[in-house]
């Protein structure tokens, strides 16, 4: 049973090869299986001189572009209080994407538990699942997504106990399924939905949980691949098979930059790159515009950060992202890819996502989900 599958620094593969084996590339057992799903995780990004309302737009047509080219699920990620990112809401932006399109999956990726109320989440995903049935994940971590002073302004009560991440999936789990008899609090619309729940996480700690609840588990790659490997043997040596899942099931983040060339493919992830410095740096603000060479104006502990953070990255061209995701998959055995990539021209974002379709979505793969 799959979850709800209906559930030398070069211009192509830049990964830091000195610390490969740490972060982002799984060693030992080389995994050959068939056709890979590949999902999209949309942030939602604000460009400089654009706005959220411009954005949000845009991710319905990113949606739409991605159902059309036979991606597996579009997922909407929960952050506060940060300007380059208009997906605080993300059960809204959820709906509106869902109202867009007919057959791709949408999810959140993810709620983070700590800033809600589990009957509250419940709720809002049953009422998406009510009215899209079949079609809505709910994957959630235990991160507040923004700075403390914003956490704390999401809570109110500071006294929240942030360690009670479990316990809080435990019961969001329980508002999803049918009623126990004599149950008093009962999550309508949520009750009997059933929507699939995923661990998300970026430590071992989520992999531990998800294996103990036996739930599928996506693991924050695409900017803290440093435990990736050790999290995946965790996960899969310890999954308990549920009434969700019978086997363990990994989905991997991974930054994919894609353009008709190696270069121009580059030139793209530098707006990604610049937006993350900004970020670890204290100065966040829009997705800036693409600048050539960025990496050369960068001080010793910047290069570190991205190096670090952003190892696992595929850019270039169609043939280089097709080796680069290849080898990503071989080496890591993941059992599905969720790729982003915040690219500061709406139309070379959806080129970029059309080129990677044509590396590594088969056409038949793409006209079956749109029948």
């Amino acid at each position: 049973m799959k979850p709800s599958d209906p559930f030398g620094e070069d211009a192509s593969i830049f990964v830091n090869h000195e610390t490969a084996g740490a972060h982002c590339a799984a060693q030992g057992r080389a995994y050959m299986k068939p056709m890979t799903p590949i999902s999209v995780l949309d942030l939602s990004p604000i460009a400089e001189g654009s706005n959220a309302g411009q954005s949000l737009r845009n991710s319905l047509d990113l949606a739409q572009n991605a159902e059309r080219l036979g991606y597996n699920r579009l997922w909407l990620a929960e952050h506060h209080s940060m300007r380059g990112i208009a997906s605080a809401a993300t059960a809204v932006v959820i709906a509106h994407i869902a109202a867009g399109t007919s057959t791709i999956r949408v999810g959140a990726g993810g709620i983070m538990l700590p800033n809600h109320a589990p009957l509250m989440v419940a709720e809002a995903f049953g009422t998406l699942a009510s009215l899209h049935p079949g079609r809505i994940d709910l994957g959630v971590g235990r991160a507040p997504g923004t700075d403390q002073i914003t956490a704390q302004a999401l809570r109110r009560n500071l006294n929240q106990d942030v360690n009670g991440f479990p316990q809080d999936v435990v019961e969001l789990m329980g508002y999803l399924r049918d009623p126990e008899p004599g149950q008093r609090v009962i999550a309508v619309p949520g009750a009997g939905t059933n929507v699939p729940v995923w661990i998300l996480g970026s430590s071992l700690f989520g992999a531990q949980l998800a294996a103990a609840l036996g739930l599928p588990y996506a693991f924050a790659s695409h900017f803290a691949p440093a435990e990736m490997e050790r999290a995946i043997e965790i996960y899969r040596a310890r999954f308990e098979p549920s009434g969700h899942i019978d086997q363990p099931y990994v989905m991997l983040g991974l930054n994919v930059f894609a353009a008709e060339t190696d270069a121009e493919a580059k030139l793209l992830q530098s707006s990604q790159q610049q937006a993350f410095v900004n970020l670890r740096t204290g100065r966040p603000g829009p997705l800036p515009p693409p600048v050539e060479n960025y990496e050369e104006t960068l001080d010793l502990h910047s290069k570190a950060i991205l190096r670090q953070a952003l190892s696992c990255s595929v850019v270039g061209s169609r043939a280089t992202v097709k080796a680069g995701v290849g080898e990503f998959i071989q080496r890591t055995g993941a059992d599905e890819v969720m790729v982003t990539g915040q690219i500061f021209d709406h139309k070379a974002r959806i080129r970029s996502y059309e080129i990677l379709a044509e590396a590594m979505i088969k056409p038949s793969d793409a006209l079956s989900r749109l029948a």
